[in-house]
């Protein structure tokens, strides 16, 4: 009787560790379409062919973790917003610390100041 007892919570067990395991693999899947983890709404400007809305477009379509850095935008003092991404990058921290270096890197190439003082991630996966 003992043995039966042990061999139905055995096959118990070994089911729900199943399912776990199924759930868990299922959620592993591709990233492509998700908005990840929102710090801030994206700011891209008003024109669908800019390089921000763009670049924010190839972030959410991206299948890997992938950053979105920008700019903090003010209407009364910014006349501009300087973006940045990483796509497919091998853990969530590099894409992020590569979309921020890479808006930076912006700022530096365009020679300007924000009122806001620089680049932040806006979303990450």
């Amino acid at each position: 009787m003992k043995s039966m007892i042990i061999k139905r919570a055995a096959a118990s067990m070994l089911a729900g560790l199943l399912v776990v395991t199924t759930v868990g693999a299922a959620t592993a899947g591709s990233l492509a379409g998700s908005k990840g983890d929102v710090h801030f709404p994206p700011t891209m400007g008003s024109d669908p062919k800019s390089e921000c809305n763009v670049a924010y477009k190839a972030y959410i379509a991206a299948s890997g973790h992938s950053a979105y850095a920008t700019t903090f935008y003010s209407r009364v003092v910014d006349l501009y917003i300087i973006c940045g991404t990483k796509l497919n990058a091998p853990s969530q921290k590099a894409a992020e610390d590569m979309a921020l270096r890479s808006c930076q890197a912006g700022l530096t190439r365009w020679k300007v100041k924000t009122a806001s003082g620089g680049c932040a991630i806006s979303a990450s996966k």
